[in-house]
């Protein structure tokens, strides 16, 4: 019976869908227009608090897009609805229904409903008091409607721009900063015919003057809102017309014309009452009349199946001992097919279990091996690249022509650039293993900027490329945060702009969003006309080693890991990035951060130096130093380095011979190295700290420096300078040391 009611359930489906579908084919241009017009007279029952009539049209319209299949039209109902949950603070269900429209709508790729669904969203997360989220929906829908060139929306973004920075704070500089949204939204809206939003405009306008005691300004905005609220039957909007002209009236110390302006807001919030009140009321009584036919119908039917349950109480029996019987039987058979097929998957389960334990173990291998590979692989790397560096540090010095001056600064450009893809690789390494800090310490943004693109300026040259910065003069001078990470972040950022951009043109722009108290919000931006990426590309273009294309990766080179760690780097600061690309047109990055700003109180020394003298390199004149270091090049080369600044230099090939030598002479300071023959320098600063404990010994050391930073210090080494380094910051740590060292106590 229940096979026959089966099949006939899915005949009676096929036979409706087939008739749905010659429907459709004949009626879908009339259920379109109708659908437009149910959901635009929706809207107009929202904006004037009709919402039972809202919900109606709602319904229908849901209905009608469900029966044609319309994706677009289900979402823009859910998106409407949305607004109806958020105008009666029903926030919850307000943003349920908006995550199914903007679902839907990004699934069809509905590029006009998604920016709509955005604006609205924008107003519920400013609702929900999360105004940088409502500010990122709102540069979405903006992004969108500029593109469009569409005023009407431009002029509502703006408008609930000015709302949310009136939210955020009263302080006159937001005010101010709020009328100016304003004042772009009116120019916008100025030939609308959304009176909804005017009205709404002219509101907030004379808020922000009543806030600013600008009160005949207020009123005369405040009547501009209530002449349309009136005209249009606007109830919402002629309650909080009056209620604010209620408060400029106050201000104004015209309490008679306060009190009169407040009855009418009262009396319009009441008459909105009652009218929601009747409305429960008519549901009620329907509710109640359908109630007592139900308990009508059901009295008639149990009167019914008691007289059969009577007729046929003996034939039931009978079929209900049957049919015990056969439950018995088939139970019986089904707990044994159970028990046996319980048992297979356990041993199913078991196995791949161990599999899983296996497979679990052979991946910690795994990337156990590859970190040593990568810490074996970049010290065998660096300590050959600082020969590299450094021979051309001493030929540069060594007053060469100009076209052999050309060709080191071209080798100390590959060397640098060497250095900066190893670096690369490790920082990758870091940022997945989650081994990377963020340090908070204070900062000038803008130089901090500058200097980047000073680093960058002759490789735009060289591209013919121009470089445009624009900082926005109302950002703190100073700011708390990680200065390296920014340096790290538009370092790849702009590097890649030069990279892809031949005789164009890049900006590197930044403008503050907000600043609440000491929190500032910055928002950046780094646009170029170079060779865009294609959509297809865009979802991966943040991946490892990944490139537009491949003919993009023999054109201009490099690995794909500068967006990846520029990704990694902006969500461990709780960023995103964002991208915004036109293949053959260009291409725009950008991100939002949070700074503290930074006020150093007056007396507070700047640097940890200040008791020591102003550092120079005449102060390693005729110092001592001992270089520890097995390759005989690098010995070369450190030496040479420091004569030329008249150190006196002694050599020791391993660690034995430092610690014999240390114990036997007297050094300003100690050079070593770690990897060598025999003991290690770790080990040899260990020897030499039982009968020293006042040498600086500095790390010199192509080693890969991580999570094990601690173990030098632990082991008495004074400072560390990785190899190979910059001779500026190398001299920098040995003079500090040899200053403090003869500080007096």
């Amino acid at each position: 019976m229940r096979k026959f009611l089966f099949y006939a359930f899915v005949f009676l489906n096929f036979y409706t869908t087939q008739a749905f579908q010659e429907k459709s084919a004949a009626e879908t241009t009339d259920l379109d227009t109708q659908l437009r017009q149910l959901l635009s007279s929706a809207e107009i029952s929202i904006n004037v608090l009709n919402f039972e009539k809202a919900h109606e049209q709602l319904d229908i319209a849901l209905e009608l897009a469900k029966e044609i299949g319309n994706q677009k039209y289900i979402a823009l109902s859910s998106s409407i609805l949305s607004q109806l949950y958020y105008i009666r603070h029903d926030y919850p269900k307000a943003i349920t229904e908006m995550e199914r429209a903007i679902s839907i709508q990004k699934e069809i790729d509905d590029q006009p409903g998604l920016a709509y669904s955005y604006l609205t969203y924008a107003k519920l997360f400013h609702s929900a008091e999360s105004p940088e989220r409502a500010i990122k929906y709102l540069n979405l829908a903006q992004n969108y409607y500029e593109k469009q060139n569409d005023t009407e929306l431009l002029g509502i973004v703006s408008l609930n721009r000015a709302m949310i920075t009136m939210g955020i704070s009263h302080s006159e500089e937001n005010i101010n900063r709020a009328l100016t949204y304003l004042n772009k939204s009116q120019e916008y809206l100025k030939d609308t015919d959304n009176k909804y939003e005017l009205s709404r405009l002219y509101y907030y306008k004379a808020r922000a003057y009543l806030s600013l005691n600008q009160t005949n300004e207020a009123e005369t905005e405040a009547f501009k809102a209530i002449k349309i609220s009136y005209q249009y039957s606007l109830g919402g909007m002629i309650m909080y017309s009056n209620r604010l002209l209620s408060q400029i009236k106050e201000a104004q110390k015209e309490y008679s014309q306060s009190l009169d302006y407040l009855k009418i807001s009262n009396r319009v919030r009441d008459s909105i009452f009652n009218m929601s009140k009747e409305a429960l009321a008519v549901e009620a009584n329907t509710r109640y009349g359908v109630d007592a036919m139900r308990n009508n119908l059901q009295d008639l039917t149990e009167r019914n199946a008691a007289q059969e349950r009577s007729l046929k109480v003996n034939k039931l029996t009978t079929i209900l001992s049957v049919a015990l019987i056969t439950i018995l039987s088939l139970l019986t058979l089904s707990l044994y097919k159970n028990n046996n097929l319980r048992a297979r998957a356990n041993d199913l389960l078991q196995k791949k279990n161990d599999e899983l334990t296996l497979a679990k173990e052979n991946a910690e291998k795994a990337s156990l091996a590859k970190a040593q590979f990568l810490s074996t692989i970049t010290h065998e790397l660096r300590t050959p690249l600082y020969a590299v560096t450094g021979l051309t540090h001493l030929l540069l010095e060594e007053s060469p022509t100009e076209n052999q001056k050309e060709h080191l600064n071209s080798l100390k450009f590959s060397g640098e650039y060497l250095l900066s893809l190893i670096n690369n690789i490790l920082d990758l390494n870091k940022l997945e293993a989650k081994k990377v800090e963020v340090l908070d310490t204070s900062f000038d943004l803008e130089k901090r900027i500058s200097d980047v693109l000073v680093a960058l300026k002759n490789s735009a040259d060289d591209k013919k490329t121009k470089l445009h910065y624009n900082f926005d003069p109302d950002i703190p001078k100073k700011l708390k945060g990680d200065p390296l990470k920014i340096s790290q972040i538009l370092i790849n950022l702009v590097g890649n702009s030069i990279k892809f951009t031949e005789e164009g043109d890049i900006w590197i722009n930044v403008n503050r969003v907000n600043q609440v108290g000491q929190s500032v919000f910055l928002h950046f931006e780094i646009k170029d006309t170079g060779e865009g990426i294609s959509k297809e590309k865009q979802s991966s273009i943040f991946e490892n080693f990944t490139q537009g294309s491949l003919q993009i990766n023999r054109k201009f080179g490099g690995t794909g890991l500068g967006l990846s760690i520029v990704k990694n780097l902006l969500n461990l600061m709780n960023s995103e990035i964002y991208l915004d690309s036109e293949f053959g047109k260009g291409s725009a990055f950008s991100f939002d951060l949070k700074f503290e700003a930074f006020e150093q109180a007056e007396g507070v020394a700047v640097s940890k130096l200040s008791k020591i003298a102003p550092l120079t390199n005449d102060i390693m004149h005729n110092k001592k130093i001992l270089i520890v270091e097995d390759n005989k090049i690098n010995q070369m080369i450190t030496r040479k380095i420091l004569e030329k600044h008249k150190v006196i230099c002694d050599v020791a090939d391993n660690g034995t011979i430092a610690v014999e030598k240390a114990s036997n002479n007297y050094f300003d300071l100690i050079l070593m190295d770690i990897h060598m023959p025999g003991i290690s320098g770790i080990e040899a600063t260990v020897l030499i700290r039982e009968f020293d404990d006042k040498i600086p010994i500095v790390a010199l050391t192509a080693v890969t420096l991580d999570e094990n930073l601690d173990e030098f210090y632990l082991n008495g080494f004074t400072d560390i300078i990785p190899k190979p380094y910059k001779t500026e910051e190398f001299f920098a740590k040995i003079n500090f040391h040899l200053s403090k060292r003869n500080v007096p106590a």
